[in-house]
Protein backbone atom coordinates (compact mmCIF):
# COMPACT_ATOMS: atom_id res chain seq x y z
CA UNK A 1 0.00 0.00 0.00
CA UNK A 2 1.51 3.39 -1.44
CA UNK A 3 2.14 6.28 1.40
CA UNK A 4 -0.29 8.92 0.47
CA UNK A 5 0.83 12.53 -0.17
CA UNK A 6 -1.31 15.24 -0.69
CA UNK A 7 -1.11 18.73 -1.53
CA UNK A 8 -3.77 21.74 -1.09
CA UNK A 9 -4.53 25.17 -2.20
CA UNK A 10 -7.00 27.64 -2.75
CA UNK A 11 -8.13 26.95 -6.48
CA UNK A 12 -5.69 23.82 -7.41
CA UNK A 13 -4.85 25.42 -10.61
CA UNK A 14 -1.26 27.20 -9.42
CA UNK A 15 0.69 25.93 -6.21
CA UNK A 16 -1.01 22.76 -5.67
CA UNK A 17 -0.22 21.12 -9.01
CA UNK A 18 3.18 22.81 -9.24
CA UNK A 19 3.80 20.99 -5.67
CA UNK A 20 2.07 17.42 -6.91
CA UNK A 21 4.26 17.41 -9.92
CA UNK A 22 7.14 18.04 -8.41
CA UNK A 23 7.31 16.09 -4.77
CA UNK A 24 5.85 13.35 -7.31
CA UNK A 25 9.39 13.36 -9.24
CA UNK A 26 11.45 13.21 -6.56
CA UNK A 27 9.50 9.81 -5.21
CA UNK A 28 9.56 6.53 -5.99
CA UNK A 29 5.78 5.53 -7.63
CA UNK A 30 5.48 2.16 -6.11
CA UNK A 31 6.09 3.59 -2.84
CA UNK A 32 4.54 6.58 -2.92
CA UNK A 33 1.13 8.63 -4.13
CA UNK A 34 0.80 12.65 -4.47
CA UNK A 35 -2.18 14.09 -5.36
CA UNK A 36 -3.54 17.61 -4.87
CA UNK A 37 -6.66 19.59 -4.16
CA UNK A 38 -8.23 23.23 -3.76
CA UNK A 39 -9.95 24.41 -0.85
CA UNK A 40 -12.18 26.23 -3.06
CA UNK A 41 -14.95 25.19 -6.08
CA UNK A 42 -14.10 26.90 -8.93
CA UNK A 43 -11.77 25.07 -11.18
CA UNK A 44 -12.98 21.49 -10.46
CA UNK A 45 -12.00 19.68 -13.52
CA UNK A 46 -9.94 21.96 -15.21
CA UNK A 47 -6.45 21.59 -16.28
CA UNK A 48 -3.52 23.64 -13.85
CA UNK A 49 -3.13 27.37 -14.48
CA UNK A 50 -0.99 27.40 -18.40
CA UNK A 51 1.51 29.56 -16.33
CA UNK A 52 1.61 26.46 -13.99
CA UNK A 53 2.08 24.18 -16.81
CA UNK A 54 4.58 25.96 -18.73
CA UNK A 55 6.80 26.47 -15.59
CA UNK A 56 7.00 22.75 -14.92
CA UNK A 57 7.89 22.07 -18.19
CA UNK A 58 10.75 24.44 -18.40
CA UNK A 59 11.64 22.18 -15.10
CA UNK A 60 10.90 18.86 -17.24
CA UNK A 61 7.86 18.22 -15.31
CA UNK A 62 4.54 17.30 -17.45
CA UNK A 63 1.51 18.28 -15.08
CA UNK A 64 -0.75 19.34 -18.22
CA UNK A 65 -2.94 16.44 -17.66
CA UNK A 66 -4.18 16.88 -14.02
CA UNK A 67 -7.28 17.48 -13.24
CA UNK A 68 -8.50 20.33 -10.52
CA UNK A 69 -10.56 18.97 -7.16
CA UNK A 70 -11.57 20.42 -4.26
CA UNK A 71 -10.58 18.84 -0.91
CA UNK A 72 -13.30 16.07 0.81
CA UNK A 73 -13.71 15.66 4.26
CA UNK A 74 -13.00 11.53 3.06
CA UNK A 75 -9.25 13.05 2.15
CA UNK A 76 -8.27 13.13 6.10
CA UNK A 77 -9.00 9.04 5.28
CA UNK A 78 -7.24 8.40 2.35
CA UNK A 79 -3.88 10.69 2.94
CA UNK A 80 -1.18 10.06 5.74
CA UNK A 81 0.26 13.73 4.83
CA UNK A 82 -1.42 16.83 3.73
CA UNK A 83 0.34 19.49 2.96
CA UNK A 84 -1.04 23.22 2.36
CA UNK A 85 0.47 26.23 0.65
CA UNK A 86 -0.62 28.88 3.26
CA UNK A 87 -2.80 29.57 6.77
CA UNK A 88 -5.82 30.47 4.64
CA UNK A 89 -5.54 27.01 3.16
CA UNK A 90 -4.51 25.84 6.52
CA UNK A 91 -7.79 26.90 8.88
CA UNK A 92 -10.13 25.92 5.60
CA UNK A 93 -8.63 22.84 5.44
CA UNK A 94 -8.71 22.23 9.93
CA UNK A 95 -12.15 23.63 10.48
CA UNK A 96 -13.52 20.62 8.16
CA UNK A 97 -10.96 17.80 10.50
CA UNK A 98 -13.05 15.89 13.33
CA UNK A 99 -10.23 14.28 15.10
CA UNK A 100 -6.39 14.82 16.68
CA UNK A 101 -5.48 12.50 14.22
CA UNK A 102 -6.78 14.46 11.38
CA UNK A 103 -5.32 18.00 12.65
CA UNK A 104 -2.00 16.23 13.23
CA UNK A 105 -1.80 15.23 9.31
CA UNK A 106 -2.31 18.99 8.13
CA UNK A 107 1.03 20.85 8.10
CA UNK A 108 1.63 24.23 6.39
CA UNK A 109 4.44 23.12 3.86
CA UNK A 110 6.83 25.32 4.33
CA UNK A 111 7.48 24.90 7.95
CA UNK A 112 9.66 21.69 6.66
CA UNK A 113 12.10 24.37 5.62
CA UNK A 114 11.46 26.80 7.69
CA UNK A 115 9.90 25.08 11.12
CA UNK A 116 7.33 26.96 13.35
CA UNK A 117 7.08 29.98 11.05
CA UNK A 118 4.10 29.13 9.16
CA UNK A 119 5.57 31.05 6.05
CA UNK A 120 2.89 31.21 3.51
CA UNK A 121 3.82 29.69 -0.31
CA UNK A 122 2.69 33.30 -2.27
CA UNK A 123 -0.21 32.87 -4.73
CA UNK A 124 1.12 33.46 -8.50
CA UNK A 125 -2.33 33.72 -9.91
CA UNK A 126 -2.15 37.79 -10.03
CA UNK A 127 1.33 37.95 -9.31
CA UNK A 128 4.19 39.01 -11.33
CA UNK A 129 5.21 37.69 -14.47
CA UNK A 130 7.95 35.53 -12.86
CA UNK A 131 5.97 34.56 -9.58
CA UNK A 132 5.19 30.97 -11.41
CA UNK A 133 9.49 30.54 -11.09
CA UNK A 134 9.46 32.11 -7.65
CA UNK A 135 6.72 29.56 -6.42
CA UNK A 136 8.39 26.80 -8.25
CA UNK A 137 11.86 27.33 -6.82
CA UNK A 138 10.53 27.98 -3.05
CA UNK A 139 8.69 23.63 -3.75
CA UNK A 140 11.12 22.49 -5.63
CA UNK A 141 13.16 23.27 -1.89
CA UNK A 142 10.86 22.20 0.50
CA UNK A 143 9.98 18.87 -1.47
CA UNK A 144 13.49 18.16 -1.29
CA UNK A 145 13.52 17.91 2.92
CA UNK A 146 9.73 16.40 2.29
CA UNK A 147 11.14 13.69 0.05
CA UNK A 148 13.93 12.81 2.21
CA UNK A 149 11.99 12.50 5.23
CA UNK A 150 9.30 10.51 3.57
CA UNK A 151 12.13 8.00 1.76
CA UNK A 152 14.05 7.62 5.42
CA UNK A 153 10.41 6.70 7.29
CA UNK A 154 8.90 4.46 5.02
CA UNK A 155 11.61 2.90 2.52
Amino acid sequence: MPVKILMVCLGNICRSPLAEGILASKLPKEKFTVDSAGTGSWHIGHSPDSRSIATAKKNKLDISKQKGRQFSINDFDTFDYIYVMDKSNYDDVIALSKTIEQKNKVQIILNELYPNENVDVPDPYFGMPNGFDIVYNMLNEVCDIIAKKLKETHI
